[in-house]
């Protein structure tokens, strides 16, 4: 089976039901996709198909193939996407763990509604926070549409 993962053709030999999960991480060793919940509630999980964010725990990698798949490590090399930056700049993550799933559906909000209102932010980012950042989140994504105010510097 071919896969389109971050701009590269991987040929893999796996079950048609293996999860796109198990594909990434165990077999393609990108593990910037978390695994979490595993029922696709949380969406630690999450990767970009075409451009939609998807719970990559529960989709079998047959229903991938052809198509587009963005991972956390396709947003950039090095860290430098603006989803990315303004998670530093409002010190979005404490454990971190949620992180990869939240930007990846941020950057799929913000793609769609360049300018979301708390509203639209609400509805979209419904990944789970153990930490409870989402202010925080929320802030960052705001920044990223410019309508935030400036983060104080220390």
């Amino acid at each position: 089976m071919k896969l389109q993962i971050n701009n590269q053709v991987h040929e893999v030999d796996v079950e048609p039901e293996m999860p796109l999960l198990w594909v990434l991480r165990d077999i393609l060793d990108l593990k910037g996709t978390k695994y979490s919940c595993g029922i696709a509630q949380c969406g630690a999980c999450t990767v970009h198909i075409d451009g939609e964010p998807m719970r990559s725990c529960v989709l079998p990698v047959s229903s991938a193939e052809g198509k587009r798949i963005t991972t956390i490590e396709g947003l950039s090399h090095d860290a430098s996407h603006p989803v990315q930056q303004a998670w530093v700049k409002h010190q979005v993550p404490q454990c971190g763990y949620c992180q990869s799933g939240q930007i990846m559906t941020a950057v799929s909000l913000l793609e769609k509604i360049s300018k979301p209102t708390d509203a639209d932010i609400n509805a979209a980012m419904t990944n789970i926070c153990r930490c409870g950042t989402y202010k925080r989140i929320r802030d960052a994504i705001h920044d990223v549409a410019g309508n935030a105010p400036e983060v104080a510097k220390a």
